[in-house]
C-alpha cells in the first residue's frame, strides 16, 4: 500500500501544482487514500520531494532514486554494459541488447526501483519498459542514453 500511495503522490506532484501537505492529503483522499499528516510527511521525505522556488509546489529532486542503496550505480553499470539502443513510443520504451543481455539489464532496472518506471518485461535481447507517462519516458531515455555513452 505504501509503494502504491507513493507512486500516486509522484503522479500528483508531476501533473499538478501541490503546495502543501494539506492539499496533498485532500488529493490523496480523492484517490481513495486516507493518510495521516505524519505519513504524508514521511512520504515526502522518502520521495525526496522539495518545494520549487517559483510557486512553492512540490517537485522531485533531480537525483531521486527510491531504490536500494547502490542500486543507481548497479543499473548505471548494467546500462553501460548491456544497452545497445532505446526506442520510445509515449510511455513505452523498447530497450535492445545483445543476445542474452535483456534479463540482467531488466533485473538491474527492476531492483533500482526508479520512480519513473512501472515495470519491465524482458526477452532474450529486448526489454519492454513501461514508464508512468510520456515525459517520464523521455527522462528515462535521456538518462539511459547518457549512461550508455559512458
Amino acid at each position: 500500500m505504501k509503494r502504491y500511495r507513493q507512486s500516486v503522490i509522484l503522479e500528483l506532484v508531476t501533473h499538478e501544482p501541490i503546495c502543501s501537505q494539506d492539499d496533498l492529503s485532500r488529493r490523496l483522499r480523492g484517490r481513495g487514500f486516507h493518510a495521516t499528516q505524519a505519513t504524508i510527511s514521511r512520504d515526502i521525505k522518502e520521495l525526496q520531494l522539495v518545494k520549487r522556488a517559483a510557486d512553492g509546489a512540490y517537485e522531485r529532486t533531480a537525483s531521486t532514486t527510491a531504490g536500494r542503496p547502490g542500486a543507481e550505480a548497479t543499473v548505471r553499470r548494467a546500462v553501460g554494459e548491456y544497452l545497445r539502443r532505446v526506442d520510445q513510443v509515449q510511455q513505452l520504451l523498447v530497450l535492445r541488447t545483445d543476445p542474452g543481455g535483456a534479463q540482467p539489464l531488466a533485473l538491474a532496472i527492476d531492483r533500482a526501483e526508479l520512480p519513473e518506471v512501472v515495470g519491465t518485461v524482458a526477452g532474450d535481447d529486448t526489454i519492454l519498459l513501461i514508464t508512468r507517462h510520456a515525459r517520464a519516458g523521455r527522462e528515462v531515455t535521456r538518462l539511459f542514453e547518457g549512461w550508455a555513452r559512458g
